[in-house]
C-alpha cells in the first residue's frame, strides 16, 4: 500500500502579548466561537488531562464543515500537537501543532504547522483545511494577535446573558419551536423576514431582518447547530447586528421529574461607539483604532445588549412555552 503524501504548511504570527496567555487562549478551544471569526461551535467530547477530543464545525467559503479533532496539550512547552479524525478509517487526516515561543520584552510567536493529505478531496476536513489556509487560517492567526493583545481588557466587551422559563408541557414539543426558526416572524414582532437554508440536517444556515429600537431595520447571518436528542440548538451569528462584532449562544430544553426548563444562554462582543472594538481585528491597512474600553462597557453599550439579548430570548422562550403548552388538552377529573 503506498504511503500517503502529505502537503506542509507553516504560518506564524508575532504578538505583542505574554507567551502564557496566548497559549492559554489557543488551548481554551471552547471559547473560539465567540472570538475567531470561522469557527461556528466546539463541542468537548472529552476534556480530561492533558488528552482532549473535540468535534468542531466552522465556516469555509459559506460551507459548514465539521470535524472532530484530538490534541495533546503540553502547557510547560506551550505546544498543542492535533490530529484531525475523518470518516473513513484508512483515510488520513490533517495533523499538526499550535507552538508558542518567548520572546524578548514580553511578547510572543505564535506558529501554526499543518500537514495535508495530498489526495484529500473536497468533502473531507482535510480539504476545508487546504481551501481555507491562504485566508481563513491567516485571519484566524489575526484573531487570535488581536484578542491576545488586549487579554487584560478582554472581559470588559463581553455581555452575557442567561434566561430561564418553567414549562408544563412535552419538552419534545418546546424544542420542535425552538428548532422550526423558518415560523418565528409570524410571531417575533422584530423579526421582520428570515431566509433558512438546511441543506445537511440540524445545520441551519439563516439570514434575517431585525427592527432596533430606533426604528431601522439590521440584516444578520447566523448558523446553527442542532442536537435534538440532547434538546439543544447552539448557534454563532456570523454577520451579527450593528452593536456588536460576534454573538452566539445556546437554546436548551431540560427535562426533569416535574416539568420542564427552557433555557437561553447569550454572549456578544461589544462594538465601540466608534463603530469598532478593542476585540474585533484590524482591517490589513490598521484602520479599525483602538478605543478606551471604559467608553464602549461604561457608555452604555453593555446594558443596553444585555437588556436587547434578555428581552427577545424571554419572548423566544415564552412563545416555546406557550406553544408546548397550548398542545397539550389537560382533562381535570370529575369531583
Amino acid at each position: 500500500m503506498p504511503e500517503t503524501a502529505f502537503h506542509h504548511t507553516s504560518h506564524r504570527v508575532d504578538i505583542a502579548a505574554p507567551a502564557g496567555v496566548v497559549y492559554g487562549l489557543v488551548a481554551d478551544a471552547v471559547r473560539w466561537p465567540l472570538f475567531l471569526t470561522p469557527t461556528v461551535h466546539v463541542e468537548a467530547l472529552d476534556l480530561e488531562g492533558a488528552d482532549q477530543r473535540l468535534r468542531i464545525w466552522a465556516l469555509a467559503c459559506d460551507d459548514v464543515t465539521s470535524w472532530v479533532t484530538r490534541r495533546t496539550l503540553d502547557p510547560a512547552a506551550r505546544r498543542i500537537d492535533f490530529r484531525q479524525e475523518v470518516p473513513g478509517p484508512s483515510e488520513p487526516g490533517v495533523t499538526g501543532s499550535w507552538v508558542v515561543e518567548e520572546l524578548p520584552e514580553g511578547s510572543s510567536r505564535l506558529t501554526l504547522r499543518s500537514a495535508l493529505p495530498a489526495s484529500a478531496t473536497r468533502t473531507t476536513p482535510a480539504s476545508w483545511l487546504e481551501r481555507a489556509e491562504h485566508d481563513d487560517l491567516l485571519a484566524l492567526l489575526a484573531d487570535l494577535k488581536h484578542l491576545a493583545e488586549r487579554w487584560a481588557t478582554l472581559d470588559e466587551h463581553i455581555v452575557a446573558v442567561e434566561e430561564t422559563l418553567r414549562v408544563d408541557g412535552p419538552a419534545e414539543l418546546a424544542y420542535d419551536f425552538l428548532y422550526r426558526i423558518e415560523n418565528w416572524p409570524a410571531q417575533l414582532p422584530r423579526l421582520t423576514r428570515l431566509d433558512l437554508v438546511e441543506e445537511t440536517p440540524g445545520i441551519q444556515q439563516v439570514r434575517m431582518d431585525l427592527l432596533a429600537d430606533d426604528g431601522r431595520t439590521h440584516t444578520a447571518r447566523g448558523v446553527r447547530v442542532c442536537f435534538p436528542h440532547g434538546g439543544r440548538i447552539v448557534y454563532k451569528l456570523v454577520e451579527p447586528p450593528a452593536s456588536t462584532v460576534a454573538q452566539a449562544g445556546e437554546w436548551s430544553v431540560e427535562p426533569d421529574a416535574s416539568g420542564v426548563t427552557l433555557r437561553g444562554r447569550h454572549q456578544a462582543v461589544l462594538r465601540c461607539p466608534d463603530g469598532s472594538s478593542d476585540t474585533e481585528p484590524r482591517t490589513a491597512s490598521g484602520t479599525a483604532p483602538d478605543t478606551d474600553p471604559r467608553t464602549a462597557s461604561g457608555g452604555g453599550a453593555g446594558p443596553e445588549v444585555g437588556r436587547a439579548l434578555g428581552r427577545d430570548s424571554a419572548v423566544v422562550l415564552g412563545l416555546a412555552r406557550r406553544y408546548a403548552q397550548s398542545a397539550v388538552r389537560v382533562i381535570t377529573p370529575k369531583p
